[in-house]
């Protein structure tokens, strides 16, 4: 386990608060940073179907696929009582279904009835799962849990801080590396190579864990589009590569992204880059997301840019696919007041109809500002 019993405790009952207030009995939680976030576990069994519940009293259990419950006997600080392995048999078949098996252990405990809260934007929890957990609870009333668990998790414990800090020397070197890696000829995966060594390698104090998102690395073109990976084609003179990475330690992240030009930068480039590399100083406690984006929509103004889409979310404690915490964005409309401890990337990009650069910064709210967890130049890296 990566922290002491007693903040698991602390987020345990912080996660009890939230579901008294919402009327909750019992909360099904599928999200596996979620379920790390309640009970330390950690494996890649995601792709079956896997979760934690938790009554408003009593004990938590974790439902799990059989082969995976020693893994969570390894990293959790759940009894063995708590662990449940559902049948082999029951894995991708399709006459039926693990929530089905979970139903009926959750009617053995007498969790079967109330109001029963579940995590319906989750990217693990499918509908036939919900259809299987439905049909074999017929006295329970459903409601989506509204990322009960993901809103616990916005600020951060003095511990989960640090985890993030260790990501963030992990990821200097990873950002330098990539750096170093974009040259004249050097084919797309072969600088992914050298920035996923990174990734794992960490540093000599701390080593790397997998990140939630694969290297993003649009080039030339490319760059318009900001959720490209790689190919094996080579880097050329005279373009633009993006780099958005993030490193990460126990599962805590600090993403970071740059831009490299190999050549001389058009202007429209550096005047860009100017502008994208300001605008955090609004990240105060007691100011709200949209009011930190509203400061830095002000001085792209000025600048002549304009950005549609948001300039940063909650991130942290995260498994594939993302690294975003589906909380808080920093955008028009949202009303979220920032608090001490929360963190954030704000990924100041701007992509037009066939270039785009990217600078971005995970930070955490200091008791006057943005603290940025990175300690790494903020500008367009040009390479002659």
């Amino acid at each position: 386990m990566n922290f002491e019993l007693d903040e698991y405790g602390d987020r345990l009952d912080r996660t009890r608060e939230r579901m008294r207030a919402q009327g909750i009995d019992t909360l099904i939680v599928t999200d596996p940073a979620n379920m790390h976030y309640l009970t330390g576990y950690d494996g890649w069994s995601f792709y079956t179907p896997q979760g934690v519940v938790v009554p408003v009293e009593g004990e938590l259990l974790l439902f799990t696929r059989a082969m995976d419950a020693n893994g969570a006997r390894l990293t959790t600080w759940l009894e063995d009582r708590q662990i449940l392995g559902f049948p082999e048999d029951l894995v991708q078949q399709r006459d039926r279904h693990p929530l089905q098996w979970v139903a009926g252990e959750l009617t053995r405990r007498d969790l079967a009835g109330g109001a029963v809260a579940l995590e319906l934007d989750s990217y693990f929890f499918s509908p036939r799962a919900y259809e299987a957990l439905r049909a074999g609870l017929p006295g329970a009333r459903f409601s989506d849990s509204e990322q009960l668990v993901n809103w616990v998790r916005a600020v951060k414990s003095p511990a989960e801080i640090e985890l993030m800090r260790r990501a963030a020397r992990i990821m200097e070197r990873v950002m330098r590396a990539g750096i170093d890696a974009i040259e004249p000829g050097v084919r797309q995966c072969d600088a992914v190579a050298t920035i996923a060594a990174a990734q794992a390698g960490g540093t000599e104090e701390h080593g790397g864990d997998y990140p939630a998102i694969v290297p993003m690395l649009p080039t030339g073109v490319g760059t318009s589009a900001p959720h490209l990976t790689w190919s094996e084609a080579p880097l050329r003179s005279g373009e633009a590569t993006v780099l958005e990475l993030a490193a990460c330690h126990r599962r805590y992240h600090c993403p970071l992204a740059r831009t490299v030009y190999l050549g001389d930068p058009p202007r429209r480039l550096l005047e860009t880059a100017r502008v994208v590399e300001e605008g955090l100083e609004a990240a105060k406690p007691g100011a709200t997301c949209e009011e930190v984006e509203a400061a830095w929509r002000e001085v792209a103004a000025r600048g002549g840019v304009a950005k549609e889409s948001r300039i940063g979310y909650a991130v942290g404690l995260n498994y594939p696919p993302d690294w975003g915490e589906h909380t808080m964005s920093l955008r028009p409309g949202d009303r979220t007041v920032l608090e001490p401890n929360m963190t954030l990337h704000a990924i100041l990009g701007i992509w037009g109809d066939a270039w785009g650069i990217e600078i971005s910064e995970c930070f955490k709210v200091g008791p006057t500002g943005a603290e940025t967890f990175c300690d790494f130049p903020r500008e367009l890296f040009v390479k002659r």
